[in-house]
Order: structure tokens, then sequence, then C-alpha cells
């Protein structure tokens, strides 16, 4: 299959790697297109990082006026956060593997506002691969691999010991790390959405493996009204709202096998209805060469993504900046989690990226958080980051599952 995209732009950022932005559709095609190799330009790589954890005093490395404290360690693996009516801090700690996953949600709360935890508690266990969290209508749900279970909830609470109930059924487990499954709510409360990834890399099990996968789920607040949000989107992630707007943004990570710089994972709107491509095609209307001729229908309606962020950098939280501590420039913006390769013959993720933002639109991503690598000529990185969330005071936070770690982020006085 020849390529029909031509090389229009160039990383606009040299320390930003692997990325080339989208330059504005019609018609749900790029205005001006970006540059995309050919499928196995190069030969599909397996180049795994050894985690060796993080030695005393050091951490990762933000950018001039910002600094980067510990704000929680000797965890397991924790993955994601959500922040409570009354200021806690809620963290999901769960893993690929069921047998090593803690399958349990700590609760953090920092009473004195020094930006340090003074208490530190688990709020939930026996739990089956959580990741999202959400309190609605005084409920707290959990996204757990195989549904949506929700509790009974206080505002203030520090623990929840009942059985729940199960409110949505999800096909559990999934290729990689698409065991995740996330929820948000909507202003009102009305809907909340649910991501589910796919169950194969590139659906090399059937079709019939992945009903209600790659997909983003909308169900009312008691699981009831399931439809498909949007679909195509090989594993969405993170999800946030786009400040001032009622537009849903995703961080989603594409699929593998094709060579070292295809398919760019993305950070994109969520468009009601739309068809992102999974598995038949990708960034547009490019075709999967493993699933030719299959479906030209829906290879011909597939979306193009915002921002491309980088091939194989499993970007997986997301979080709009909604506050005024950090600078101008950051508000508004995105910050986007990259747990990192694993099938590149040069690592790329590895960090924490920002997406800037002016008049509602996005720029070019840039780096962060950075120094996770140890020494990348041993494959050996320190951590890894995952979900990453704003808190009241307008610090960052940034969970490291495999440094065990949670980073805390502050604008410099």
């Amino acid at each position: 299959m020849k390529n029909s995209f031509l090389l229009v732009c160039t990383v606009a950022a040299a320390f930003v790697t692997n990325v080339c932005p989208a330059q504005g559709k019609k018609d749900g095609k790029p205005s001006k297109t970006i540059s995309l190799p050919e499928p196995y330009a190069t030969v599909p790589t397996k180049r795994n990082s050894k985690v060796i954890g993080w030695p005393e005093g050091k951490t990762p490395i933000a950018p001039a006026g910002f600094r980067v404290t510990k704000f929680a360690g000797k965890m397991n693996s924790p993955r994601w956060f959500y922040i409570t009516p009354n200021g806690d801090i809620l963290v999901s700690e769960s893993q690929t593997s069921r047998k090593k996953s803690a399958n349990d949600i700590l609760l953090f709360r920092d009473t004195n506002n020094d930006g340090q935890p003074d208490l530190r508690d688990t709020f939930m266990t026996a739990l089956n691969q959580p990741l999202g969290m959400l309190i609605l209508n005084n409920w707290f749900y959990v996204g757990n691999t195989d549904g949506v279970y929700r509790y009974p909830y206080t505002p203030g609470q520090l623990h929840i010991t009942g059985k729940g109930e199960k409110i949505l059924n999800l096909p559990a487990g999934g290729y990689n790390n698409h065991w995740t499954r996330n929820l948000i709510a909507n202003a009102d409360g009305s809907k909340i959405y649910v991501s589910v990834g796919s169950g194969s890399n590139n659906a090399e099990h059937g079709m019939d493996s992945e009903v209600r996968r790659a997909d983003i789920l909308e169900i009312n607040p008691d699981g009831s009204g399931e439809r498909v949000f949007a679909a195509g989107i090989r594993n969405p992630v993170g999800m946030d709202w786009q400040p001032g707007t009622k537009t849903l943004w995703t961080a989603v990570n594409e699929r593998d096998s094709l060579g070292d710089d295809l398919v760019p994972d993305y950070f994109t709107s969520v468009k009601e209805g739309a068809f992102y491509g999974w598995p038949y095609a990708y960034f547009g209307p490019h075709e999967d060469p493993r699933l030719k001729g299959q479906r030209p229908d829906l290879v011909a309606k597939t979306i193009v993504p915002d921002v491309p962020v980088g091939a194989h950098t499993a970007s997986l939280g997301l979080a709009f900046y909604t506050q005024k501590a950090f600078p101008a420039r950051y508000q508004g913006g995105a910050f986007i989690g990259q747990h990192g390769s694993w099938n590149r013959s040069e690592f790329s993720g590895y960090k924490v990226i920002f997406v800037p933002f002016s008049n509602g639109k996005p720029g070019v991503p840039e780096d962060y958080l950075t120094g996770f690598f140890a020494d990348e000529s041993k494959n050996e990185v320190y951590g890894r980051p995952v979900g990453v969330i704003v808190l009241r005071d307008g610090s960052l936070l940034v969970a490291d599952d495999a440094g065990n770690t949670i980073w805390r982020v502050s604008a410099e006085n």
C-alpha cells in the first residue's frame, strides 16, 4: 500500500522525539497532511526496559521553575488517581498480572495543605484490576477489568467495605495492558463514559472476541442505556474534558508490529459516533495491511486524530491543567503520562509530555517531566509514569507504577 501522506512537518521541538502534529482537518481528513512511513519500513522489534528503582534523593526532572518531590513511596504499582469532594486523593493499585496485582485503592489526605499527605490508609481491597474511579450522587464507582461497580459513599469516609453492586459487565483482560477500564462523568452527572481497550493487537483472534471493545461506552449512572459513544479506538485510557467546553479528549495506544514509527499513539477529541480506525485503518484512511480489503467502508470513514504523540509511547495518563499555580502558558493545556515503549529499536515515551492549547486548539507536544532513564545503553529505567492529575493547590501528581512512587510537581515561588 502506497502512503499518500506527504512530508509536510518537522519536529518543532527538538527535545520531543517521534512527534509531529496534525495541522487541522476538513471533512475528517487533514488539510495539511503528516508524514507516516510505509508499514514494515523497519523490522518489528522488541526492546524491553529493566526497572531498577529510584536511588535515594533521585527524582524525575521538570523544566526550570518547577520543583519535583516524592509525594508517596513504597507502593505496589500505583496507576490512577481520583480526587474526592473533600479533597482526599485516591490511588488505584493494579498490575497486568492478576496474581501480583494489589487490587486495592489507597487514600491520602493532606490535612495541613503542605503538599505532603498526613494520612495514608487503605480505602478498598479485593478488587479486580481496578483503574478508573468516580464519585457521583453519593455513589463510589470503580472500573474493574470485568465491569463497573458502585458502592454507597459518604463524603470524607476512609473505607469502603461493603459488597456493592455490579452495574455493567465488561469483557475482562486484554492484550498487554488493555485490561484497564477508566471512568468519567459529564458535567451534569447524567452520563458515565467507560473506556474499554481492544482484546488483541490487530484483531488477530477475530472480531467476534472484540465485541464492546476498542470503544468508549456511554451509560446512565445506574448502568442502563449502554451505547457506543465512539469506536475503533484501540486502547483509550486517559479521558478528560477540555476546560470551558463539553468536548471529551482521550489518550490512545495504537497498534504494534508495523515498524518503529507505526502507528503513532495519539491525543484526540472524541467525536460522538465517530470511528477511529481500529483494526482496519490507522491515523485516517491508512489501511492496515494485515486486514487489507476486509472493510473498505470503515477505512474510508476513519477519523484523523488531533495530535500524534509518538509511536509505541504507551500514552496513558491525561489531565487538563485547570488551576492557576503554573505559568499562564500551561493553563488550559494537557499533561499526558507516557509509560514507554517495549517494541521499538530505540525507546520512546518514559516521560510526561505537555500539549499547549491556544484559542481552544492543541499545539506541538513538548517534554515536561523526564529523567526516567537510568542508563539507556543498558535498557535501565528508574520507573515508568502512568496516571497524572491536577490537585486543587495547582500541583501535578504523577503515578510511577514501576517505580512504586507518586511524584508531585509544583511551581517554585
